[in-house]
């Protein structure tokens, strides 16, 4: 009882200490960033944006801790494919298959996080935030409600009007190799740092057997057998069994790095990046200081959060995240 107290209590401290930073925010205000987003977009025309979005996630994830991976992975999951205009959150219609529907989509969590906070924003400031700000703050506050790295965004995001499931080719699958994985990220921007920083986001959540289990067909000698052998009891109950990404599935820390030293990394491509010589000492650094990913993860996920967002008439403002004005 103490211990669930004491839980609790740092989460008030770490939630009013974020308040607190806002407020600095809005009292000292940023310059504008990223081709005319601002840290301040929402100052005068919706003050309480961010504080509602932060309410809605925090008591979402009160009530089921595993939704803060769900969050970090839509925003992974939109702004890979036509940028961070909230695609992900289209509904499907009879003319047209989305994105969300695809099957690497299928297992993404979260979207009714999202409406509620949209719901709200809307009751208060009718057409002014974008759900695509909307899905970049949810991550962050995800993160930070999780453990980890508080990173402000700049917003002025607007959302996209297109969504097709043939567009989520693009997104990187489990079986990429780490020189694959650098060449994807890089075509979008991001160097090889990058790549293995935001792969720690895998610090929260879990894998499908169907994603993992090709690793257990032949033999791999950059698995551990005493874990193989974990991965291979999860696979039993079939291709939809979960396995946590590691010990600590619902908390932000640098476990990730540890687990791939240790060859108990459950995705290829997760261990991929503790098996190349390119990207084995920033594994081994962020396993060692967990301060230095936790920099670095943040650094990687603002620019993640930019990456070619939508302005004025490229996009519009949705009054419903699931649908075209």
């Amino acid at each position: 009882m103490l211990t669930r107290f004491k839980i609790q209590n740092n989460k008030m401290v770490r939630a009013n200490l974020v308040s607190m930073i806002l407020l600095m925010h809005a009292i000292v205000g940023f310059p504008f960033h990223a081709r005319g987003l601002s840290m301040t977009y929402y100052m005068m025309s919706c003050p309480f944006a961010e504080q509602i979005v932060k309410n809605s996630v925090n008591n979402a994830l009160q009530a089921d801790p595993t939704l803060a991976a769900g969050l970090i992975r839509m925003l992974f999951h939109d702004c890979f494919i036509e940028g961070c205009d909230a695609s992900i959150l289209l509904d499907s219609t009879k003319d047209n298959t989305a994105e969300k529907d695809s099957p690497a989509n299928l297992s993404l969590r979260g979207y009714e996080i999202i409406d509620d906070a949209k719901q709200k924003i809307e009751n208060r400031c009718p057409g002014v935030v974008s759900c695509a700000d909307i899905v970049a703050m949810a991550a962050r506050d995800a993160v930070f409600w999780a453990g980890g790295p508080y990173y402000d965004i700049p917003k002025g995001r607007f959302d996209g009007k297109r969504s097709k499931i043939e567009d989520t080719r693009n997104l990187p699958s489990p079986f990429l190799n780490a020189s694959q994985l650098i060449q994807t990220f890089g075509q979008r921007g991001f160097t090889p740092q990058d790549v293995v920083a935001l792969s720690g986001a895998h610090t929260l959540g879990v894998a499908r057997c169907s994603s993992f289990k090709a690793r257990l067909t032949v033999p791999d000698s950059s698995l551990d057998s005493t874990f193989a052998n974990t991965l291979s009891k999860t696979c039993s109950a079939g291709d939809n069994a979960e396995q946590p990404f590691d010990a600590t599935r619902n908390d932000f820390d640098n476990a990730y790095f540890n687990a791939l030293q240790m060859k108990s990394g459950v995705l290829f491509s997760d261990q991929t990046l503790f098996n190349t010589p390119r990207t084995r000492n920033l594994v081994n650094g962020y396993a060692l200081n967990q301060a230095k990913f936790f920099f670095d993860f943040q650094q990687a996920m603002r620019k993640m959060s930019n990456l070619d967002v939508k302005l004025g008439s490229q996009g519009e403002i949705r009054q419903n995240c699931r649908s075209i004005n």
